[in-house]
């Protein structure tokens, strides 16, 4: 599903942030680093700074701009954890190595707030989020899940809200309840990845965009590195591809399964209206199979999304296709008006767990399945500290099993969709 742009698609995060559109060079002739890494989105450009501020010299290859997919597009919600949830990574490493990996989502909390003061550049973060139920019989999920975190993961910060508590927190009486966590937030994800790209060329990074990556070959002095108008000769190569591996690795790209998902962006509200939707500002996101999410931006915008296409399209009309759930959530912003609609993929693994790890010295990072702003740094740690010599982190994600999607490259997608449409219509029920 490879695509390729010189520009940034039509989104709120792209016309409010327009330093995103100066363009940096394309690759021409023959370069030497000491890591080479493929793909400018989070995963990529974490790795690359926490490398390059390590003394290494990094060279970060982009097919299109900076951030221009997920990275660029998504909805902004900085939630601890992973999208599996914690089961099949405790199933997979024991309570002690899922553990060592919560304790590493904690660190990523933490870190995406002091990463912009430390480099001199703002996200628009504000902190809090709520996981919400809509279903009487998913509000005890939320009690469950305060629970196992307190007892196995020694995270007592989690709150449960209920009953008239929720007006306090949205402003609509379809949420019956919602968890509460004060270290996780939301932030603007483009400017996240701008400022992380500014950061790595100011520690001697160097970023090249439009610079698709053909091939590439192992060579007896590492990796080489083929583009459309140059290469690259490099110790380490790190794939940060996500949903754009395509045939790059074909070992990768059958872990994974491209998504396609889209939000909206309401015009400017009434302060006032706007304060009465998340009187916390807090973002929110419901515990429904096929989620709703939403949240405020600084000019008093809501933001929302939570459409989902297994078989990889975008509605044609993603306004109109997502204003009935923005208006069954918030039954007073009927007929508001839409700024903004836009869409992506997700990077998809079969059980929703982080395919994170390494072979020889060629490194990958990909599977967030749609929750990628904290994993993919927690993720990028990890890589990058096994490139500097220490492989804890790394050996804890080498231990989760990510199969390949049943039915290969043709069926995969229908599969999947199908099977999900089970679940789709079990949450309806």
């Amino acid at each position: 599903m490879f695509a390729q742009s010189r520009t940034h698609i039509e989104s709120y995060y792209a016309a409010s942030h327009p330093e995103a559109i100066a363009p940096r060079p394309v690759l021409e002739g023959r370069q030497r680093a000491d890591v080479v890494i493929v793909g400018a989105g989070f995963s990529g450009l974490h790795t690359a700074l926490r490398l390059a501020a390590a003394g290494k010299q990094v060279l970060l290859l982009e097919a299109s701009r900076v951030a221009w997919a997920a990275s660029g597009r998504n909805g902004g919600q900085a939630l601890l954890g992973w999208s599996s949830d914690m089961g099949p990574i405790e199933k997979s490493l024991g309570r002690d190595g899922a553990r060592q990996l919560w304790d590493s989502m904690r660190w990523a909390a933490q870190e995406v707030r002091e990463l912009p003061q430390r480099h001199g550049f703002d996200i628009d973060y504000r902190p809090g989020s709520l996981w919400a139920a809509v279903q009487p019989r998913r509000v005890a999920l939320l009690h469950a899940a305060q629970e196992e975190a307190a007892s196995h993961w020694g995270y007592d910060r989690l709150r449960v809200i209920e009953g008239a508590d929720m007006a306090q927190w949205i402003g609509s009486k379809r949420y019956l309840a919602a968890l509460y966590d004060p270290e996780a937030g939301h932030l603007n994800p483009l400017k996240l990845a701008q400022g992380l790209a500014q950061a790595i060329e100011q520690a001697g990074g160097r970023i090249f965009e439009q610079s698709r990556v053909l091939n590439y070959a192992q060579t007896p002095a590492g990796y080489s590195v083929r583009t459309e108008r140059g290469e690259v000769l490099a110790d380490v190569l790190v794939l940060a591809c996500n949903s754009y591996i395509d045939r790059l690795d074909g070992e990768l790209s059958r872990r994974i399964l491209p998504v396609g998902t889209y939000q909206v962006a309401t015009e400017p509200l009434d302060p006032a209206l706007a304060r009465s939707l998340l009187p916390q500002n807090s973002c929110v996101i419901d515990n429904q199979f096929v989620p709703d999410y939403f949240r405020l931006t600084p000019d008093n915008r809501l933001l929302f999304g939570g459409g989902c296409t297994y078989l990889g399209g975008i509605p044609d009309d993603i306004a109109a296709a997502t204003r009935p759930y923005l208006e069954r959530a918030f039954t007073q912003l009927r007929g508001v008006r839409l700024d903004y609609a836009w869409g992506g993929h997700i990077d998809v693994s079969m059980r929703r767990t982080p395919d994170i790890g390494r072979h020889g010295q060629r490194y990958w990072l990909q599977g967030f399945s749609g929750h990628g702003v904290l994993p993919t740094l927690a993720g990028a740690r990890a890589v990058a500290d096994a490139i500097l010599g220490d492989e804890d982190l790394l050996s804890l994600y080498q231990g989760i099993h990510n199969p390949a999607f049943p039915g290969g490259r043709y069926l995969a997608a229908p599969l999947e969709a199908a099977g999900k449409a089970w679940y789709r219509l079990r949450d309806v029920i």
